[in-house]
């Protein structure tokens, strides 16, 4: 699976290319239906071909950018891991590609810029969560949807809590790893590091703590996704005060996460999450229904097409699943819609979900009986 973040969907976003490509399909993760998704995904390039032709490319150069894409079709291994869909960007630039925790209907679309709308739910509602699973001797990490747990390779993290201190402060190291019972309490020495008091042993676990922290902050840039804790009860204080991601939820997975498969860990953080989600979705809806019949409210896609270039767009439900064709003409700012699409075109329900999206609006892209009011998008505008 590939973590796909805020940063690298807004690169997507931002690489207007004349003749891109945009694939979504549905995978699989095991044989024998393993075996159908090159093939689906071969008839998908194929078609690509095809309208790229007919857009104005000729068949030399349409061949010559669809070249990297297609080699993957024989690649083994490429099939062998995949997630639930797949996402695949193509333009002169490159090929993209990611293995995510959806299952995308399949979809073709050949325009001037990445069509990213499907990858909205990944980034609202029940869309994606981070678990922590931190101890002292063990330190995993997961991106997770309402379906599915993946972990993620950490790179620059500890392992441990030895590991963290070993480069922290060497020469302070006691290293001791006793069981004899404490003279207070009879209890075995639970901390490895320099000290026996407890301030000491809190201070080597905050150290710990602080740098696992800073190894997440090159995945955690810029992503809003909540994040859940699961560790022993005395750690979580520890590492809020450690933590500088600001959607951290206050409440943890108590107990030894080494204990818990990834399955169980899964299913107690969805439990502490899902409150979340519906929460923020029904107080959106709710602000639309207070706002509609107001100039703060609208679900018409012109006026909403605007406001989201504009940067006026605070929340905006959108259809999934659902295109409308035409183009925003920037110099006269008007939107013009065709029943069918034509060279030059957009889903303007796409364009109104990028805008709102990179200018810091939420976008809860969900099925079509779950836009409010009468059409495929409703808007709150945020003046």
């Amino acid at each position: 699976m590939n973590l796909l973040s805020r940063e690298e969907l807004k690169t997507l976003i931002e690489k207007p290319e004349g003749g891109s490509v945009s694939i979504y399909m549905p995978t699989h993760r095991v044989f024998p239906e393993t075996k159908q998704d090159p093939i689906r995904f071969k008839n998908l390039l194929r078609e690509a071909e095809e309208r790229l032709k007919q857009g104005g490319l000729r068949s030399p150069e349409a061949k010559k950018l669809l070249k990297p894409a297609k080699a993957q079709i024989r690649n083994g291994l490429f099939w062998q891991y995949q997630s639930d869909g797949l996402a695949v960007f193509i333009s002169s630039q490159g090929l993209f590609h990611y293995r995510l925790p959806v299952k995308f209907d399949e979809l073709l679309v050949v325009t001037d810029r990445f069509h990213i709308k499907p990858l909205l739910p990944l980034f609202s509602n029940d869309g994606r969560f981070f678990v922590l699973a931190l101890s002292q001797n063990d330190v995993r990490f997961f991106h997770c949807t309402r379906y599915s747990a993946n972990e993620v390779e950490l790179k620059g993290v500890p392992r441990s809590l030895n590991e963290a201190l070993k480069y922290d402060d060497p020469e302070k190291q006691l290293q001791f790893h006793t069981r004899t019972p404490s003279a207070t309490g009879g209890r075995a020495a639970m901390f490895h590091g320099q000290g026996v008091g407890t301030d000491d042993a809190k201070n080597n676990i905050l150290r710990y703590f602080q740098q696992v922290d800073g190894g997440l902050r090159n995945i955690l840039r810029e992503e809003r996704a909540p994040l859940v804790f699961a560790g022993v009860d005395y750690l979580l204080p520890i590492y809020k005060e450690a933590n500088s991601y600001p959607h951290l939820i206050e409440l943890g997975i108590a107990g030894n996460p080494e204990e818990l498969k990834t399955e169980e860990l899964h299913e107690q953080a969805w439990r502490i999450v899902e409150p979340y989600f519906f929460r923020k979705q029904q107080e959106a809806m709710a602000q639309y229904k207070q706002l509609a019949g107001s100039e703060r409210a609208s679900n018409s896609l012109k006026a909403i097409a605007l406001g989201a270039y504009d940067g006026r767009v605070d929340i905006l439900f959108v259809a999934v699943g659902i295109q409308i064709w035409g183009f925003f003409d920037l110099e006269t700012r008007t939107v013009h819609l065709h029943p069918n699409v034509e060279p030059g075109d957009e889903d303007l329900l796409d364009f109104a979900a990028v805008h709102t999206f990179l200018n810091g609006g939420t976008v809860y892209a969900v099925k079509p009986a779950g836009v409010p009011g009468e059409g495929s998008l409703a808007a709150v505008f945020r003046y």
